[in-house]
């Protein structure tokens, strides 16, 4: 990059807008919202264990059942394209308790659920009123940071992002036994109820009434304002996040096939493998969050994304040279671990060039980001010949192209920084 382009950046980072919503992000604030970005990942990983059990009770199919995973995980898009567009009309607080009130009502009818058909239908208004809490808790970050405060915040609420995945499937196994799948349920509704509550006891509104969108018609600057999809800045650093995202989504789904089937790991060797790279990805996250006080965010992103790049070639090449199975763990781990300098700070430097339509942004990235791994997961699922070779070439391209969007989002900087915001 050049060096224009890495002054121009450094002094954004530094300088924030005339904006008296920007009054930092407190510890009791960033605890919410982080427990906000984790309720979507436990209600999707808690209750898989009580699979087979869900499907004797309800006398339905497995594809019946697997469906109430689908229809969550589409709520959830659905709801992020929904509320994060209101949320710039109407202010934070208000779609957010909406969306809140919608995930314990339908929490409810998911743990009285007396068929398959209702929980489905539950599930997917779960997912649809948790989404809320995904995508305006990203908005409401960027209303109260910018630059290099916005990208601590963001890396520290990877970390809750990293533990989640991989502590529910542990508590759901647990939980199965003693309490059944309608317990499980009602541990993902009183996390819902927890988020509801910590909403109206901590979180207050954060989007200034003068600069939330207006109705057609309106004259106002923020309506002038080029739409956020012909911002080439903001598009680029989203692709880049969410193709990264995808190469971590890439390795969750092929995980098990490939340290249990290729590499020969037990049940429980396989969860410690993956507790211990999730943890490289937590511990790399919280060191991205003290390393922004000195460094630039891109510069940290950058890094990361070389070093991803790197093992994921790395990777490919153990593959397609027949190398040892065990050998595939390797590159794996600075894969995983390098994800802690990109996703954090990626999310910030997108949603720092968006300006101030940061819901209907953080909305793009959230759809981005599920459209993306719904793809990629099927991808790596084919077995094949008993090879790891696909999912080699889906982390190789997944890699490539975050990193060409992330260099032109660079390109593009000067021109992003004369935009108000």
């Amino acid at each position: 990059m050049c060096t224009s382009t890495s002054s121009t950046d450094s002094t954004r980072e530094t300088a924030g807008p005339p904006s008296t919503a920007r009054g930092g992000v407190t510890g009791p604030i960033l605890l919410v919202l982080a427990l906000l970005s984790a309720v979507a990942p436990f209600a999707t990983d808690l209750y898989l264990a009580a699979f087979p059990e869900m499907t004797e009770e309800l006398h339905a199919s497995e594809t019946a059942v697997q469906l109430s995973l689908t229809a969550f995980l589409i709520g959830v898009t659905v709801g992020q394209l929904t509320f994060g567009p209101l949320s710039d009309r109407f202010g934070r607080r208000t779609p957010l308790l909406v969306g809140s009130v919608l995930c314990v009502a339908a929490g409810v009818v998911t743990v009285m659920a007396p068929t398959v058909g209702v929980l489905v239908a539950a599930r997917f208004v779960q997912g649809l009123g948790g989404a809320a809490g995904m995508v305006i808790g990203r908005a409401i970050i960027a209303d109260l940071a910018v630059g290099k405060q916005a990208a601590r915040a963001f890396s520290l609420m990877m970390i809750v992002g990293g533990v989640a995945p991989v502590v529910a499937p542990l508590i759901g196994g647990f939980l199965v036994g003693p309490f059944g799948w309608r317990g499980i349920l009602s541990v993902v509704l009183a996390l819902s109820v927890a988020m509801l509550v910590s909403i109206v006891t901590v979180i207050r509104e954060s989007l200034p009434p003068e600069k939330r969108s207006r109705r057609k018609g309106d004259t106002s600057s923020a309506e002038q304002a080029p739409s956020i999809l012909r911002n080439r800045q903001f598009v680029s650093y989203s692709v880049a996040f969410a193709f990264a995202f995808a190469v971590l989504m890439g390795y969750i789904s092929a995980s098990p096939f490939l340290y249990q089937d290729m590499i020969g790991l037990s049940s429980s060797q396989y969860g410690l493998t993956f507790g211990a790279n999730s943890l490289c990805l937590v511990c790399v996250s919280a060191l991205s969050a003290r390393l922004v006080a000195t460094h630039a965010v891109r510069d940290l992103m950058r890094i990361g994304l070389l070093v991803m790049s790197s093992a994921t070639i790395v990777f490919a090449i153990l593959v397609a040279t027949s190398a040892p199975s065990w050998s595939l763990a390797i590159p794996l781990v600075a894969v995983v671990g390098s994800l802690g300098l990109v996703l954090g700070n990626g999310t910030a430097l997108a949603l720092s060039s968006a300006g101030a339509r940061a819901g209907r942004a953080s909305a793009v990235i959230g759809a981005l980001q599920f459209g993306i791994a719904a793809v990629v997961s099927p991808l790596v699922s084919i077995k094949g010949s008993a090879t790891a070779a696909p999912l080699a070439i889906v982390m190789i391209v997944a890699a490539a192209v975050s990193l060409c969007a992330f260099t032109i989002a660079g390109r593009s900087q000067t021109e992003i920084t004369e935009q108000p915001v």
